[in-house]
């Protein structure tokens, strides 16, 4: 079976990383579509992610009406910070028949250069890449790699901090996430402060 692993906090899951989820286990040769709940990207600030098991539950939410697209926890049992490399070695131990592949925008395919061991990630695993509002498009590094694959995906230019900005703000974003996620939010009153 062949998996395709989408890696977010998803703080929270909206309506963006659905849609391009959902192309992707539609609109590509991957079996099914799992979203993977990272529990800190060493990018990202630790004190802005709501609890693990807060974002997981949302993608749980988001997700169960959707038979190809599954969440996964398989992150947070590894010591962190974590690197996608050691990710997809444990994935590899854990399921040994499944074929794992990697989701990003075009946003990341130019930074994986500047990821640990990136050079082994291309080497044994596909990479399909959806697009994203962009400057440069012509200087993307590996776009021609073969195991690059790039998809005609819809542009979805929604974020989850824009969401949770006017959240603060008071605003009603009802229409970003699925309907499911936006109770438990606002039953939780997550992301008011």
């Amino acid at each position: 079976m062949k998996i395709g692993l989408y890696f977010g906090t998803f703080n929270p899951i909206h309506v963006g990383h659905l849609i391009i989820a959902n192309h992707m286990a539609e609109h590509s040769d991957l079996d099914q579509i799992w979203m993977v709940v990272t529990p800190h990207n060493p990018l990202k600030k630790k004190s802005t992610l709501l609890d693990d098991y807060h974002r997981l539950q949302m993608v749980h939410l988001a997700t169960e009406d959707f038979p190809k697209i599954k969440p996964s926890d398989i992150e947070f049992k590894l010591s962190q910070p974590n690197y996608t490399v050691n990710t997809l070695v444990h994935l590899e131990e854990k399921y040994p028949n499944y074929q794992f592949s990697l989701i990003m925008g075009e946003d990341n395919l130019k930074s994986l250069h500047k990821w640990k061991n990136y050079e082994v990630i291309l080497e044994n695993h596909d990479i399909y890449v959806y697009p994203r509002i962009s400057i440069e498009t012509e200087n993307i590094l590996f776009k021609d790699h073969p195991k690059i694959h790039l998809i005609d995906a819809p542009v979805v230019e929604i974020s989850s901090t824009f969401i949770r900005d006017n959240i603060k703000k008071g605003k009603n974003v009802q229409p970003l996430v699925p309907a499911k996620v936006w109770e438990y939010i606002d039953h939780n009153n997550f992301y008011k402060k």
